[in-house]
């Protein structure tokens, strides 16, 4: 019960990675609030949850909308009266030539994957530093530090992620606010098989690429922003944490 009485804020909850955090955090005792910008997915974890005898709500919000945001956290004020965590997990996959990558594929990659993280972030901001407390964990990528071939959108994205949990944790972290970033290497999600018809590798790259020979598990990733979001990790703020099997690590071919 490593998260008991704390309230916390996932965006993206509905499916994924998100979802396997917001299923580990009511594990260890938090108070969830699920979101995604699809109602019925959202409403079906949280009911679930609450099925299950956790305290869960469901808030349908578009992350990239400044008004959204500020009322996805107010959410958590007005039901429990406090937000401790926030998780930013809210993304989407982009695979195009950038010479073909429309203003409008690019923009929204950005909005979605990096300025969601920036409005929530600083949503959950004007409740976390006045009390001195709070702590951010934000889904980049291991393509964050990466160039990749037909992924400039993504690419871009991720490695602005990085380098906001980066400022921000330097710039809060004298307020009590800790901010954390988790870097997923290839994991079996909806992002993943919904590229099917698109993506440039096949299940047999993931596995040779990667030194651990296989794609990772969502309960490993809900392991680490656990981890981050608790207080084992009370001494870590700008850290970015590969969950990637050893795709970081591995230079060979």
């Amino acid at each position: 019960m490593r998260l008991l009485g704390k309230v916390a804020v996932i965006t993206g909850s509905s499916s994924g990675i998100g979802e396997a955090i917001a299923r580990r955090f009511a594990q260890e005792g938090a108070r969830v609030v699920v979101n995604s910008y699809l109602p019925e997915p959202t409403e079906q974890v949280a009911k679930d949850l609450d099925r299950q005898g956790y305290e869960a709500m469901a808030v349908i919000a578009d992350v990239t909308r400044k008004a959204d945001a500020e009322r996805l956290v107010a959410a958590s004020l007005e039901r429990w009266g406090a937000l401790d965590i926030l998780v930013n997990n809210a993304g989407v996959a982009s695979i195009i030539s950038t010479e073909e990558c429309s203003e409008e594929e690019w923009r929204r990659v950005l909005d979605i994957n990096l300025t969601g993280v920036f409005l929530c972030s600083q949503a959950a901001a004007q409740i976390m530093l006045p009390r001195g407390q709070g702590s951010i964990v934000n889904t980049a990528s291991v393509f964050g530090p990466l160039g990749v071939p037909r992924r400039a959108a993504y690419c871009a994205s991720k490695a602005g992620v990085i380098g906001l949990t980066k400022a921000l944790a330097v710039e809060w972290a004298g307020r009590g606010v800790r901010v954390n970033a988790i870097n997923p290497g290839y994991v079996r999600t909806t992002i993943d098989t919904g590229t099917v018809d698109i993506r440039d590798y096949s299940d047999a790259d993931v596995q040779r690429r990667t030194p651990l020979g296989r794609y990772g598990r969502v309960d490993e990733l809900a392991a680490a922003a656990l981890f981050l979001a608790s207080g084992e990790s009370s001494y870590l703020t700008g850290a970015v944490l590969n969950v990637d099997g050893g795709w970081s690590a591995y230079g060979g071919w």
